[in-house]
């Protein structure tokens, strides 16, 4: 109890005193994951949407694979990663690894199946009359495609949650391609467990709460639009 009681204090004093080494690790850690997200985003959209609407060969191998990809452990994806940027690997000339950088690709490839997988199932919630309801009315593919995102907002909304929620919290593979170094690579996760495995637990428990402030503002941000577009409808 003391110690759970130590980490609140430490997290105190660490979000008003203004730590210069928590909010280098706080700011990389929004940096990453919200870079991370949006990449997944605008992959997952397109991707998701064309499962759902599309009619094409091997269409539903690609939800399959992409459902599959919800459950991917964070370490095998790191370990691809991993892989796809040491020297002798296939873009290992771009010196990547064990950047910023890196950490945004394993990351965005954990998010980008969760955003594709639950696009493609909002999409196909969407009643089928509805596009056909709009190209009747003279809408342009495009016109009628945004007509239908903004049909599906709500749970789209909710793919970004869970995208940003599987990112931010993740640890295996931002270890692995982005070493958790000081003052470059490391993050809230990984600080945690660094300062773990050191003992340091009251360290670890307000590394953890800062990360749980972090998750709980930008999940309540898109909450309370979710809350506000149901009002709306």
């Amino acid at each position: 109890m003391d110690v759970l009681l130590d980490g609140l204090v430490d997290a105190v004093r660490l979000l008003l005193t203004g730590d210069q080494d928590s909010w280098s690790i706080t700011a990389l850690t929004l940096r990453v994951s919200l870079t991370a997200t949006a990449i997944a985003l605008l992959l997952g959209l397109p991707l998701g949407a064309t499962i759902a609407l599309a009619r094409f060969p091997g269409r539903r191998i690609a939800l399959a694979a992409a459902n599959t990809g919800m459950g991917m452990p964070p370490v095998v994806v790191g370990l691809f990663v991993t892989v796809l940027l040491w020297r002798s690997g296939p873009i290992g000339g771009l010196g990547l690894l064990y950047t910023p950088t890196a950490m945004v690709i394993a990351q965005a490839a954990i998010a980008t199946p969760i955003v594709v997988a639950l696009v493609a199932a909002a999409l196909q919630q969407v009643d089928p009359d509805f596009r056909v309801q709009m190209q009747a009315l003279g809408a342009t593919p495009i016109r009628a495609f945004a007509a239908l995102l903004g049909e599906a907002r709500l749970p789209l909304l909710a793919a970004a949650m869970a995208a940003f929620g599987a990112v931010v919290s993740e640890v295996g593979a931002a270890q692995m391609v982005g070493g958790n170094l000081a003052g470059q690579t490391r993050v809230l996760t990984t600080a945690a467990v660094l300062a773990t495995s050191r003992g340091q637990f009251s360290l670890a428990i307000a590394f953890g709460l800062i990360l749980l402030l972090i998750a709980f503002c930008v999940n309540l941000s898109l909450t309370l639009i979710q809350q506000r577009q149901t009002a709306l409808r």
